[in-house]
């Protein structure tokens, strides 16, 4: 595959992701006690939360927000010092490790839900955490380590 190609997938998954987590944390938010997502409070057990807004405001702008900025960011490659500071991968662009930060948050919010319903794992769990694994997989390919190398 080219390397625009494989960006640009890239760039549609962080782009979906962004959109239904702004969607879903929303209506979490406009409704927090779950009702317009058909998500009863009381499925969820030992919730720190008495109702749905912390949540909905963390899968807003974790999932949601920070996504959708990254793309502009991953095409353009701006430099900041600041996203720098907390950059792992010293050797790739800020842009490109703050998108496997957001693959293994999404992975985490869905582990969390699982440990709070304590009963059911439905489809969509099973979807978003291999939708995760989609998005390292795809940032590890070597065409998309290529491009967001940072030149020494």
């Amino acid at each position: 595959m080219k390397p625009t190609t494989t960006r640009n997938i890239f760039l549609i998954l962080l782009g979906f992701l962004g959109l239904g987590a702004i969607s879903g944390g929303v209506l979490l938010i406009i409704s927090p006690t779950g009702k317009m997502l058909g998500l009863p409070i009381t499925e969820f057990k030992n919730l720190p939360f008495q109702n749905f807004m912390i949540p909905g405001i963390i899968l807003f702008t974790v999932l949601g927000i920070i996504p959708l900025l990254l793309i502009p960011a991953l095409i353009k490659k701006p430099d900041s010092r600041l996203a720098d500071r907390l950059n792992l991968f010293k050797d790739m662009h800020w842009s490109w490790s703050y998108s496997i930060y957001v693959a293994f948050a999404l992975i985490g919010w869905i582990q969390i839900q699982l440990i709070f319903l304590q009963s059911a794992v439905y489809w969509l769990h099973t979807f978003y955490i291999f939708y995760g694994l989609l998005i390292i997989l795809i940032a590890l390919l070597p065409q998309m380590r290529i491009a967001y190398q940072k030149k020494m």
